[in-house]
Parts: C-alpha cells; sequence; structure tokens
C-alpha cells in the first residue's frame, strides 16, 4: 500500500479520469501509512501478499487482460485461511482510507469555491440564493418570500441494516479523517505536520487491531446510539449553519441586525427503534427508551446553549434597558423558583437580560431532569420565554444580540423541541388484522406474528411520550403494505382499545405506505376511500387539511424492476398530487428511498427536479438510511452542501418552467414511458419468475450469508424461506446483486426495453428534454460502471442454471450498449469526471475482495465442507461483504 497505487500502476487508467494531485497525494499518504502498519504487525509477508494481489488486479483491469484476472485468482486461492482473511482486512481499510481521501478532496473544492462564484452565473440548484433569484424572476419577489417560508426538508433517519461498518470503525475513520483535515491548514509547521502523522499512524494501527466484524447484531437502542451520534458531530451544529447562511443572504446588509427571513426549515424525523415492521426487537419499551435518550440529549445540549448564551448577554441596564415584558418574565421567574432567581440575580447584577436567560437555562434542565415544579410543559412555552428576550433587546436597541446566538438558540428548539427527532411508528397491516381478530378471539392468539398485547402497549407508549415530550415527539405512524382504507381504519380502532376511548387515545397521523406496484396503481381510490374515515376527517380538521402519503421504492422495484417502478412512482405522484388538489388537501408526499438504486438511489436534489408537478410543493421528506447517513452528514461541510441542494431543489420544484418542462415531457413522452414499462417489466418478471430463480439467486451471490452479518437489529427475511422471493427484505436483494458485482436490481430490463423501441433519435431527444429519463439513465450507467462482467460470470458459475445466467449478461450487454448510444459517449461515465475517477479508482481493489469472497464462497457452495469446516471460510465471507460494500459505497 504504497504511493505506487496511484502513481505507477494506474497511469494508462490515470489519462481517462485524470486523479486531482491533493486527492492522489492523500491516498497515497494514507496508503503509505497503512503499509507502515502492515509491516510493523508482524505476520510475514503480509505486506508482499498485499502488494502483489494489488499489482495483479490492478494489471487485470487493463483492457484484454483476462489472464493478469486469472492469475489472481490462482494467487488468492494459494492463500492460507488465516493469510486470506489478512489480505481481506487490509483491502478493507484501504477503501475505509480511500473514501476519506475523497471526502477530503470534496470538503477542499467546497471550500475553494465558497463564494467564488457570482450569484448571476450559478444555477438554481447551485444554492438557496439561486434556486431564490431565479424563482424570483418568474413568480415575483413576494411570492417567492412566500415560498420559502413554508420551505420544509425532513430526512428521516431508518435502521435499515445499509451500514456494514462497526459503530467503532465508524468512529476510528471519523477521527483520521479530522487528522487528515488538520493537514490543509497552511498554519502547520513541520513539528506539527510531524505530530499529525505520528497521530495517523496509530490511529491507522488502531483501525487496523480493530476486529470489522461485530460479535453479535446491534440492538434498536445500540442504533439510536449510533444516530444521536449524528446529531452530536452534524446536525446539531449544521441545521442552524444552513439557516444562518440563508438568513446572511437574504439580509444583505442588514445580516446580524434585523428580524431573521429565513425559516427554520429543517425537521428531523426517526424510525430507529420504532419501525417494528418484522422487527420483533422493537417493543413498545424499546420505543419508550429511545425517545427518552433522544430527548435527554436534546434538552442537554439546549441548556449548554441557552447558559452559553445567557452568560454571554452582559448588558447593564443602564445601556439596555428591560422591557415591561421581560420584568413580567423576570417576576414569573421569581414566582416559580426564589433559589433559581437569587442565584441568577448575584451572577449578575444589573444585567435583566441575562439574569432571565440563565433563570431559563435553570428551567430547561429541570425539564431534563423531571422536576415538575419548573419544568417546561412544551417546547412552545420555551419559544415565548426566548422570543420575550429576543424583543426586549430589540425594544432596546441592541438587535446584534437579539439576532445573533439567540436566534440560533430560537432555531435549535423550532427544529428539535424537546424530542431531537420526530419519532416515526411503522406497523405492517396484517399485524393489526390479527390483532383486531384476536381482540375478537383470543384463541386465534396462535397464529400471530405480533402478541396482540405488545400491538396495544405500542399504542398506549405512544400516548404517554406524547403527555411527557407533546404531541410532536411521536404522533406519526406508517402502516406497511396498504392494500385498502381499512388498514388506515384499523390503527384508530386498535389505539381507542388500547387506552380505552376515544378521548384518551393518542393523536396519530395515520400514514399509508403504498410499496408494491399493484398498491402504486391503487393508492388514489385507498385514499378516497379512506377519506370517509370520521377520524381522518377530524385529524385534517386540525391540522389544516395536512396529511402524508408514502411511497415504497424497494418492494416496488423488487415486484416489477428498476424501469417499471420508477414509471409508476412518477405516475402515483401524480395522480395522489391530483387527488390531493382536488380535495384541498396540502400534501407530503414521503419518499422510502435507500442507497442501492434498486431502492430509489441517486442524487436527491436532481430526482427532486424530475418529479410531477405540485408533487412535492415545497415539502420533501425522505429516509435517510445505513452508509447514506454517515456519507450525507458525516463531514459537517458536506452535510451543508447537501441540505443546501436540497432545499434549493426543492423551492425550485414549484417554480413553473420546472413545472411546465415536466408536465410538457410527461406528455409528449407518454407511449415512450409506455413501451418502456411494458418491456422492462415482462423481461424482469421473465428472470424472476423463472422456476427455481430463488434458490439459483441464493447460489450465486452471498444472499444468505448476508442475513449473519450483524449488520442491524432487523432479520433479512420477514421469516419465508428463500424458495421465495415475496417476503425477502429489498436490502439483502440489493446487497447480495451488488456483492456480487452484477448490481441487477439497479438496470435489469431496460436494455430489452430500449432494443424493444429501436430508436436512437427518439431516446436521445427524450434523454434531453424529459428529466425523468435523463435521471434514470445517469443512474443506471453509474450502476453498469460498478458492474464487472469478468468478475460477475465467477459468481454466475458457481449456479447450475446457465439460460439464467445467460440472460442475466445479455440484458447486460444490451443496456450498456444502449445507455452508452444515449449519451453518445465511448465508455460508462466518460463525461462524469469526479464519479468516473472514484469508480475508476476503486473497481481494482473491490476485484481484489470479489476474488476473495469468491474463494469462500466456492467452499461452502461444495457441500463437502463438515459443521466445523464451515467457519472460516464463513468468517472469510462476512469480511469480504464489509470491503465490497465500502469500496462500491450502495449498499442497501
Amino acid at each position: 500500500m504504497t504511493q505506487r497505487i496511484l502513481t505507477e500502476d494506474h497511469s494508462r487508467r490515470a489519462a481517462e479520469h485524470e486523479i486531482p494531485e491533493a486527492m492522489r497525494r492523500d491516498v497515497g499518504f494514507l496508503g503509505g501509512l497503512l503499509g507502515t502498519v502492515l509491516s510493523e504487525y508482524g505476520s510475514e509477508g503480509l505486506l508482499e501478499d498485499v502488494e502483489t494481489l494489488r499489482s495483479l488486479t490492478i494489471a487485470a483491469a487493463e483492457p484484454d487482460s483476462e489472464e493478469a484476472l486469472t492469475e489472481a485468482e490462482t494467487f488468492v486461492e494459494g492463500l492460507s485461511a488465516e493469510r486470506a482473511k489478512e489480505v481481506a482486512r487490509a483491502f478493507t481499510c484501504y477503501f475505509l482510507l480511500a473514501n476519506l481521501a475523497e471526502e477530503q478532496h470534496r470538503v477542499r473544492k467546497l471550500r475553494s469555491r465558497d463564494g467564488e462564484r457570482p450569484l448571476s452565473e450559478q444555477k438554481p440548484s447551485d444554492s438557496v440564493a439561486a434556486a431564490f433569484t431565479h424563482l424570483a424572476e418568474e413568480v415575483g419577489h413576494e411570492e417567492a418570500a412566500r415560498r420559502l417560508k413554508d420551505l420544509r426538508f425532513h430526512p428521516v433517519l431508518t435502521a435499515h441494516p445499509t451500514e456494514a461498518r462497526r459503530n467503532a470503525i465508524t468512529a476510528s475513520v471519523r477521527r483520521i479523517g479530522n487528522l487528515l483535515d488538520e493537514r490543509d491548514d497552511p498554519r502547520m509547521g513541520a513539528a506539527a505536520l510531524a505530530r499529525n502523522t505520528r497521530d495517523l499512524t496509530e490511529e491507522i494501527d488502531n483501525l487496523w487491531r480493530t476486529a470489522q466484524l461485530r460479535v453479535s447484531n446491534p440492538s434498536p437502542l445500540d442504533e439510536v446510539r449510533t444516530a444521536l451520534g449524528v446529531f452530536e458531530s452534524s446536525f446539531s451544529s449544521v441545521f442552524t449553519e444552513a439557516y444562518r447562511r440563508m438568513d446572511d443572504w437574504l439580509q444583505g446588509e442588514d445580516s446580524g441586525r434585523a428580524a431573521p427571513k429565513a425559516p427554520a426549515f429543517i425537521r428531523l424525523g426517526s424510525w430507529i427503534a420504532g419501525d417494528r415492521d418484522g422487527n420483533p426487537n422493537v417493543t413498545a419499551s424499546i420505543t419508550r427508551q429511545a425517545v427518552a435518550q433522544a430527548a435527554d440529549r436534546i434538552l442537554e445540549n439546549l441548556e449548554a446553549q441557552t447558559r452559553k448564551v445567557g452568560l454571554s448577554l452582559t448588558l447593564d441596564d443602564r445601556y439596555t434597558p428591560p422591557q415591561e415584558e421581560l420584568q413580567r418574565l423576570w417576576n414569573h421567574q421569581r414566582q416559580l423558583s426564589d433559589e433559581l432567581t437569587e442565584l441568577a440575580a448575584q451572577h449578575s447584577p444589573g444585567e435583566p437580560h441575562r439574569q432571565v436567560m440563565l433563570a431559563i437555562a435553570g428551567r430547561v434542565q429541570a425539564t431534563r431532569e423531571r422536576n415538575a415544579d419548573l419544568a417546561y410543559r412544551v417546547p412552545e412555552e420555551l419559544l415565548g420565554e426566548l422570543r420575550t428576550v429576543q424583543d426586549s433587546l430589540v425594544a432596546a436597541g441592541a438587535q446584534r444580540a437579539a439576532y445573533g446566538d439567540l436566534q440560533e438558540l430560537i432555531w435549535q428548539v423550532e427544529t428539535f423541541g424537546f424530542h431531537l427527532a420526530e419519532l416515526e411508528v411503522r406497523q405492517h397491516s396484517a399485524v393489526h388484522l390479527q390483532t383486531l381478530k384476536w381482540l375478537e378471539d383470543p384463541a386465534s392468539a396462535e397464529q400471530m406474528s405480533v402478541p396482540g398485547d405488545e400491538v396495544l402497549e405500542t399504542f398506549r407508549a405512544v400516548a404517554s411520550l406524547q403527555q411527557r415530550y407533546g404531541v410532536n415527539a411521536a404522533r406519526r405512524y406508517i402502516v406497511s403494505f396498504t392494500h385498502s382504507a381499512q388498514n388506515l381504519a384499523d390503527v384508530y380502532i386498535l389505539a381507542e382499545k388500547a387506552l380505552g376511548g376515544p378521548e384518551r387515545a393518542p393523536v396519530l397521523d395515520v400514514i399509508p405506505l403504498f410499496e408494491t406496484y399493484d398498491d402504486l396503481q391503487n393508492a388514489p381510490r385507498i385514499l378516497e376511500e379512506a377519506l370517509q374515515n370520521p377520524h381522518l376527517q377530524k385529524r385534517l380538521e386540525e391540522t389544516g387539511r395536512r396529511m402524508e402519503v408514502m411511497l415504497g421504492y424497494s418492494d416496488s422495484s423488487k415486484d416489477v424492476g428498476p424501469v417499471a417502478a420508477t414509471l409508476a412512482l412518477y405516475q402515483a405522484q401524480e395522480r395522489i398530487a391530483a387527488w390531493a388538489a382536488t380535495h384541498g388537501i396540502q400534501l407530503t408526499q414521503f419518499h422510502g428511498r435507500g442507497g442501492a438504486l434498486g431502492r430509489g438511489g441517486g442524487p436527491a436534489n436532481r430526482a427532486i427536479l424530475a418529479q410531477p408537478p405540485r408533487s412535492v410543493d415545497l415539502r420533501f421528506k425522505v429516509t435517510e438510511q445505513g452508509e447514506v447517513i454517515d456519507a450525507r452528514y458525516g463531514n459537517p461541510e458536506i452535510a451543508l452542501r447537501h441540505i443546501e441542494q436540497v432545499a434549493a431543489a426543492t423551492l425550485m420544484a414549484g417554480a413553473p418552467s420546472t413545472e411546465k418542462r415536466n408536465a410538457a415531457a410527461a406528455e409528449k413522452y407518454a407511449e415512450l414511458a409506455t413501451q418502456l414499462d411494458d418491456a422492462s417489466r415482462a423481461r424482469f418478471l421473465d428472470l424472476v419468475r423463472a422456476e427455481g430463480f430463488a434458490p439459483w439467486f441464493a447460489q450465486v451471490t452471498p444472499q444468505d450469508e448476508i442475513g449473519l452479518l450483524a449488520i442491524g437489529s432487523r432479520p433479512s427475511k420477514r421469516g419465508l424461506s428463500v424458495e421465495s422471493l415475496e417476503d425477502l427484505r429489498a436490502i439483502p436483494w440489493n446487497f447480495a446483486w451488488a456483492q456480487a458485482r452484477i448490481n441487477l436490481t439497479g438496470w435489469y430490463g431496460l436494455g430489452t426495453a430500449l432494443e424493444t423501441i429501436d430508436d436512437l433519435d427518439l431516446l436521445r431527444r427524450a434523454y434531453s428534454e424529459w428529466p425523468l429519463f435523463a435521471a434514470m439513465i445517469d443512474n443506471i450507467e453509474m450502476s453498469l460502471a460498478k458492474t464487472d462482467e469478468r468478475i460477475a460470470r465467477r459468481y454466475l458459475d458457481l449456479g447450475d442454471r446457465t439460460e439464467l445466467a445467460e440472460a442475466v449478461l445479455r440484458e447486460l450487454h444490451l443496456t450498456e450498449k444502449w445507455v452508452l448510444a444515449i449519451t453518445g459517449q465511448a465508455r460508462l461515465l466518460a463525461d462524469r469526471r469526479v464519479l468516473g475517477r472514484a469508480v475508476q479508482l476503486r473497481n481494482p481493489y473491490v476485484d481484489a475482495l470479489s476474488l476473495i469472497q469468491l474463494r469462500a464462497l466456492r467452499r461452502l457452495r461444495s457441500g463437502e465442507l463438515t459443521e466445523e469446516e464451515v467457519h472460516d471460510p464463513r468468517n472469510l465471507l462476512l469480511i469480504t461483504l464489509k470491503g465490497v460494500a465500502a469500496g462500491l459505497q450502495n449498499t442497501g
């Protein structure tokens, strides 16, 4: 792992996608430190074996190099069991370091171009400022300002098992990233750089010596703690920084001394320890504990921030006299607690604003400690007192104090409340039906997948959480596999039965989740029938006719293939938006996207701009899963950029020009969409419905072994055997094909559809004019670039169904041929330099891990191993699953 990684061996391939010198330097530097660590480890010959395999796979990456790949495969087969594990671990560590180098280069680019281009030269998707400016040109400044106030971005963290790394590994990688970032500081001298290098080497040594496999699956509360770690490192500061950036631009010269124009437009949601669909480890008790932990974390944070702001307000009453409302607030505080106010007065004589803020901090502390006499009942009560302090400061002429740190504290309370993330409960519609039958006939308990008492206890837990932390802490209840309006009505019925009547039932926003192809088609009819439910009617009245509908990307893609699912989701959004408009409902469409392309992966901002007219309507809500959370939010600067791009796209989605373009394209290419749908779906179903497909899929991919990887609290299957794909979760379905370097779930069926149409001019016009088609082609191009036919053939050879393997490879060739023809490129990703060089840099090293994984799979599939002999190849396989996931960066 020396600097030859990117210099000597990549000389020819680097010419295709020139690798920036700074990034080349970082990868070489980190790779060199890893080489040092491997040399010091004491396993004789390890570094030499790693270097040999690295050189062979790099040579095999050149055209017409099948012989080199065979040589690499032979080398891998000759390694001892222990050495194979060590080599796999080394390549996995390398990927983690290479990812950091890429991330640091992105940060470097963001810093260098921050404020570099004038607004007039920016595209609307470049920044919120550019989006607002373009929108104002189309609808007028006043209307653009009104729309900005209604902007909402709602990321929802989920605990789906798509993050293949241990928390210990993630923490180590973050520390290495911080040390790498330090090296960009021009103030660092030789001594500081030497110390930094020493620290990096130590941290990489720790990374190497840390076990990459968890001993056991994380519990839901472990997953909660992981999410809270992201809050500490990113969310708590990045969200308010996003508001501040927006407000600074909107205010111009008045920045810092005028009432904010930027809304607190982000709300954080979470399914972690709330999503119990198919996860028996999520119980009512776990849900209570999860919300309590999140509330404790945000209240602790708010207490610290409030105290910090209070201590900074050393404004003498002679120069900043308090207003009458502030004095009334102080008197109220004194009535609540003489001890608290006397302490504040002693520390801040003649500083009334400071006194009040310190007393507020004491009350926030009391809220966290559950001191009923002093605690705030709801976040709105705290917000009211903070605004009283702010108004008093403004009236006294201290605008900068009013709209500085105090305003950022107000934004924090508006964003996080007392709960940090709005917990959402999810359960399968069949579970509700079983519970209702059990209530009528207790003898039916034996057929229940979830105990009836546990289902009812969930509603009691929601009610208690609302009472303690406010309704917004847990009011959304998502119904998986919503097939009818009755599936939604069942939730209201169970809530009332659990609490003993409607007056004691919790406040619920029951959200249908349409995830199968048929349910997407039937969604408007189901919603129309649901509208007759008196519970829903009452809730619409209470919320100003606001409603959410969730769309599942995963199961629809597994049902009919990626192309037909993409088109079905577009049509469903279009029809649901029209239904909502007819009934005067302010709709939020909630997108259940994952990281893999078969689960809606790809750039979020581009996907937003390709949606049907009126379907976004200034609100974008989306699941954030697994490795996507760390990739988008792990680094604060990258997180800030992501938020800004999503906000800009959400604003621009409703611009007349965007809506006109999308509507015209959808109409113009409606016939093409139908042809793509029919042909791709038929091709996909021919494959997955072939007799014996499910066991063949399990044979040629590590699908079964994925279930053994301790990467989440949720089981990988809902209980059915591999004889059926119907109840296999979409995550291992995508994960397995990616591991086999086939990525079938991202592209299968498109080649046949395009060949059926056989009109290149038409397809190129659609690519130029139809945003949905363009986004789909570009995402599939990325999926194809991460596919390696030579490696894929070796996985397919593990099975005994030649006709199925040939069908996969034939479709791969067709798809690549047509994608290249449509884009007009000679090779995949030729015009996407950043992504192209990332894929190009990784693929040879992924090949090394894939060859090691194939070695393990061949032994496991041989059927010749005893139970004791299975352990070593299975353990080796699990290590390679981690490494390939790190290299491909699209796991679930």
